[in-house]
């Protein structure tokens, strides 16, 4: 199984940002150190939770290679080069390949209506110029409906080794499970349904989420690996009322949020993001207080 380089836990990790757009490096590295100990395989670089689609090239390649510096060889990097120009795309990918990451992802190329063609020919100059292996990420977000037959057929681009698959759609998720007799990395999105994700099939799971409540997380994918089903549903289901929380508020200001009041200083989100109002944070900690956040998710 040559494709499956991808497995457990990944955190779709926030990027700690100043107003100006550049990187809080020490809140970065604590932030990765965390998600580490809880027993997390690795990290998903400046994706839609990372806000790498609206954050400055320049800025994306110095988180990454910060990363890179901080981990070492002790967790899998996977950097989203997905941009709306193919030129920053591939200048991004360029980059990873240099620096030594793991792998690099991106939603098919979006705003304009690509056909398959275009499409292939995104991912394919991604690879050439990162050499490393490359994740599909099928996001609703980019708004490219993703076939299973078109995964098969994107597949047989020289370093395509899989997807990341962010939809509820489980049917279509197993038939890709399937495809190539199984060599084929599929990796789960939705945090709320990661348990479905690994019942059918896939190697492991990466989310937003998972960036404030690392040890739920964990004790979804250990339990189940481990054949105790009961304990897996009961880690989904807790990680669901916090999920519940957090699209209340917005996911990526809540978790931005209650990573700064844990005394993480990831900033604010990137503009025009929602960015929560003091009102809002209040009540927010009391909805967490309300399901035991402080003391049974950390």
């Amino acid at each position: 199984m040559n494709n499956i380089r991808f497995t457990g836990i990944m955190s779709a990790l926030v990027s700690p940002l100043n107003e100006d757009g550049s990187i809080r490096k020490k809140d970065l590295t604590r932030l990765m150190n965390w998600h580490l100990s809880e027993g997390f395989t690795g990290f998903y670089l400046c994706g839609g939770t990372g806000e790498g689609t609206v954050m400055q090239p320049e800025a994306r390649m110095d988180l990454v290679e910060y990363a890179k510096a901080e981990v070492g060889d002790k967790a899998k990097l996977i950097a989203h080069v997905g941009a709306i120009d193919l030129i920053t795309a591939t200048k991004l990918a360029r980059h990873a390949g240099r620096i030594g990451l793991d792998g690099i992802s991106s939603v098919p190329p979006f705003f304009y209506r690509y056909g398959e063609k275009e499409i292939a020919q995104y991912y394919t100059a991604l690879a050439e110029a990162s050499g490393l292996p490359v994740i599909m990420y099928a996001s609703p977000l980019a708004g490219v409906p993703i076939t299973c037959e078109m995964v098969d057929r994107l597949m047989d681009i020289p370093g395509m080794v899989g997807v990341k698959w962010t939809s509820a759609d489980y049917y279509t998720m197993r038939r890709i499970r399937e495809l190539r007799g199984g060599d084929i990395n599929v990796l789960n999105g939705p945090d709320e349904m990661l348990l479905c994700g690994l019942v059918m099939g896939a190697d492991g799971g990466i989310g937003a989420t998972y960036n404030v409540m690392p040890r739920v997380i964990q004790r979804i994918y250990s339990a189940y690996t481990q054949g105790d089903l009961e304990a897996a549903r009961q880690a989904q289901f807790q990680a669901n009322r916090l999920i519940h929380i957090l699209i209340k508020y917005d996911v990526i200001p809540a978790v931005k949020g209650i990573l700064d009041h844990l005394g993480y200083d990831c900033g604010f989100c990137t503009y025009p993001m929602k960015r929560l109002e003091e009102q809002e944070r209040q009540a927010m900690v009391k909805d967490l207080e309300a399901i035991g956040y402080f003391k049974d998710y950390i």
